[in-house]
């Protein structure tokens, strides 16, 4: 019995190469050049961007793989995945209220994205240990930990308009988008070196 379904490590594989492909793609599509340290995510799938589509289709494509990965993450704690899923809907909803031309700002656009980056840096401390899991107790709580913490550095540049707010979200985001993949594969190590723990009839 597999600890994970095959579609659930395919769906968190995705994650990150959608999201660091599409960035990278859309702000090579941006005339004049882009600048990945001041310029956010959400610039390149703004209103007024050039193939907008590409970070769109990548922030789409990210939620939706939040949401599978949720899906299938079954030896967790029902919490912890469901505020994955949350931070994976919130993140198809950045997609869906983009920001307006010309560089304002969107209270959709905020909140979508502020429910995607908290729930994204949490759910670990809800999920693990899972009743079947074989993680580390605090292994949940560590990653929150490292993950909100350039989530907090994004938020200091984003309020206080610093010059570093793209590589800021980037890390945070970047960091959000490759955790699902860890446990995913630290739950299939575990269960490759406790076979009998995996059988059928065999959780606790």
């Amino acid at each position: 019995m597999r600890v994970v379904p095959p579609w659930a490590l395919l769906s968190a594989a995705a994650a990150p190469v959608l999201l660091i492909g599409g960035w990278t793609v859309a702000a090579a599509r941006q005339p004049g050049g882009f600048d990945p340290v001041a310029g956010t995510i959400s610039a390149l799938a703004a209103r007024d961007a050039t193939d907008r589509w590409i970070m769109t289709a990548a922030l789409l494509g990210l939620g939706l793989c939040h949401c599978v990965t949720a899906a299938g993450l079954r030896p967790l704690r029902r919490a912890g995945r469901l505020v994955l899923a949350l931070g994976g809907v919130a993140t198809v909803a950045v997609a869906a209220f983009p920001l307006p031309a010309g560089g304002g700002s969107s209270a959709a656009h905020g909140v979508a994205a502020a429910v995607a980056f908290a729930a994204l840096a949490l759910w670990p401390a809800a999920a693990i240990p899972g009743r079947r899991a074989g993680l580390p107790a605090s292994g949940g709580t560590t990653a929150a930990v490292l993950l909100a913490a350039p989530v907090a550095w994004f938020a200091v540049e984003l309020v206080t308009g610093g010059p570093r707010i793209g590589l800021a979200e980037r890390v945070a985001a970047g960091a959000e988008a490759l955790c699902p993949l860890l446990v995913v594969l630290a739950l299939r190590r575990s269960s490759r070196l406790s076979p009998r723990r995996w059988g059928a009839g065999g959780g606790r």
